[in-house]
């Protein structure tokens, strides 16, 4: 799994956390998180448009394995993916928003290009 980043947590609950946001990600084309988590989930989000690029057989099961929820991964092969079919990465983008008021953590807002 791409970062090496705990993030303050096991490693199950990291794991649940990162495929729930990435799936919320495509769902919902932007979220808003801290910048250390942005950073996380922008990779693996990456990963999975690209593997939706070829779609394959194997490439689709690997979807269904990480992403939560079933209508997401197949908008994923329907309309992202071919979306980005011309463009070698760079599919989000992250954009930083300040300080979160409770405890100071840099937030920021992670949204598909």
């Amino acid at each position: 799994m791409p970062g090496t980043r705990k993030l303050g947590r096991t490693t199950d609950s990291r794991k649940a956390m990162m495929r729930a946001m990435v799936t919320y990600l495509l769902e919902n084309g932007k979220i808003e998180t801290t910048v250390t988590r942005a950073k996380d989930v922008r990779s693996m989000a990456e990963k999975m448009i690209t593997l939706g690029k070829s779609g394959d057989l194997h490439t689709k099961r690997q979807v269904y394995g990480y992403i939560t929820k079933e209508d997401v991964a197949k908008k994923l092969f329907d309309e992202i993916s071919p979306k980005y079919a011309d463009r070698n990465g760079g599919y989000t983008r992250i954009v930083k928003i300040g300080v979160r008021r409770g405890d100071a953590a840099e937030m920021a807002i992670l949204e598909l290009v």
